[in-house]
C-alpha cells in the first residue's frame, strides 16, 4: 500500500488553506507523520483535527491510518529504489544528454506515481463497460484528441467499433446518438475541458456508460463521469505541453485495452494477426 505523497502533491494546490497546511507539512516531514497521532499531526502543522480529516477525503482515502500506511509504503519504496525519482524541469542550454535523462525521467516517474494512484476496481468496472459496450466513443481536444485517435485504433484492432473526432462539435453530434449500449470514454488532462464536459454529459443523457481519463483530483470532468480513472504527472511551465502527461493517459488507455483484449483472448488474437497480415499485404 503506496501512494500517499502522490496523492498528496496532485491535490495540494486544489484544497483549502487549512488542508494545504497539513498537506506541506507531510511532504516535508513524512517520517515523523507517520509516527504522530492526528492530535499530533494537527500541532505540529498548525491546522485543526477536522483539516486533517477533510484532507484524508480530499485524497480519496477512507481514514487517517490509511493515509499513514500508503506515505509509509512511500518511504519504504523510496528505500529500494535505485534509479533516481522526482520530475526535473528542463534549463536553458542543456546537454543533449541531460534532455534525454530528464524527458525519460520525468515520463517513467508519471507512470510510476499513476501506478500508485489507480483504482483497481475502477479499471474493472472501465473494462466491463467497454467490453460490454456496442460502440466506443473517445472524447479529447487538442493533445487529449490524440489520446482518443490512439485508443480508437488500438480498440478497432481487437474488433470493437470505436470512434474518435477531431472537431469538438461532431463529438457532441456524436454523443446525441449514444444509447446505453454505448460507452463514451472523455481524456481531458485538467479535467475541465468545456467540451468534454459537455460531450460527456450529452452522453450521459443518453444512456451511455460514460468513463473518464483526467489527472488525479477534483475536477468536473472526473465528477462528470459514471467512472473516472485518473492519472499523475506534476506538469510544470516546460511540461505543460501535455509531455509526461500524455505518457500518462496512453498507459491508462494500454491498460483498458489489453484488459478488454485478455476478456477476449482467442479473438483478440485471430484479429491482431488478421490486421498484421493486412498491413503487410499493402
Amino acid at each position: 500500500m503506496n501512494g500517499g505523497l502522490v496523492r498528496i502533491r496532485e491535490v495540494i494546490d486544489q484544497v483549502n488553506p487549512s488542508e494545504r497546511k497539513v498537506a506541506a507539512y507531510i511532504l516535508e516531514h513524512p517520517q515523523d507523520m507517520i509516527e504522530q497521532s492526528v492530535a499530533q499531526l494537527a500541532a505540529n502543522s498548525g491546522a485543526s483535527q477536522a483539516a486533517i480529516v477533510r484532507l484524508c477525503k480530499s485524497l480519496g482515502v477512507k481514514s487517517y491510518q490509511e493515509l499513514k500506511l500508503k506515505v509509509a509504503g512511500d518511504l519504504q519504496e523510496r528505500k529500494h529504489e535505485s534509479s533516481a525519482t522526482g520530475y526535473s524541469d528542463i534549463q536553458p542550454n542543456d546537454s543533449i544528454q541531460s534532455i534525454i535523462e530528464s524527458v525519460s525521467n520525468n515520463n517513467i516517474q508519471s507512470i510510476r506515481d499513476t501506478v500508485k494512484i489507480v483504482d483497481a476496481a475502477a479499471v474493472e468496472r472501465a473494462v466491463a463497460a467497454l467490453n460490454g459496450a456496442k460502440r466506443i466513443f473517445f472524447f479529447g481536444v487538442g493533445a487529449s484528441n490524440l489520446i482518443a485517435m490512439d485508443a480508437q485504433q488500438k480498440f478497432l484492432r481487437i474488433n470493437k467499433t470505436s470512434l474518435s473526432f477531431p472537431d469538438p462539435h461532431v463529438q457532441l453530434t456524436s454523443a446525441v446518438t449514444m444509447t446505453a449500449d454505448d460507452a463514451a470514454v472523455g481524456i481531458s488532462y485538467s479535467g475541465e475541458t468545456s467540451e468534454i464536459i459537455r460531450a460527456l454529459t450529452i452522453a450521459k443523457e443518453h444512456g451511455a456508460t460514460t468513463i473518464s481519463i483526467t489527472k488525479y483530483g477534483d475536477n468536473t470532468v472526473s465528477r462528470t463521469a459514471d467512472i473516472p480513472l485518473f492519472t499523475s504527472s506534476t506538469e510544470t511551465e516546460i511540461r505543460s505541453g501535455a509531455m509526461a502527461s500524455r505518457i500518462s493517459q496512453l498507459n491508462v488507455v494500454d491498460i483498458l485495452y489489453i484488459g478488454v483484449a485478455s476478456r477476449n483472448y482467442d479473438s483478440a488474437v485471430t484479429y491482431l494477426e488478421e490486421s498484421r497480415r493486412a498491413i503487410r499485404q499493402r
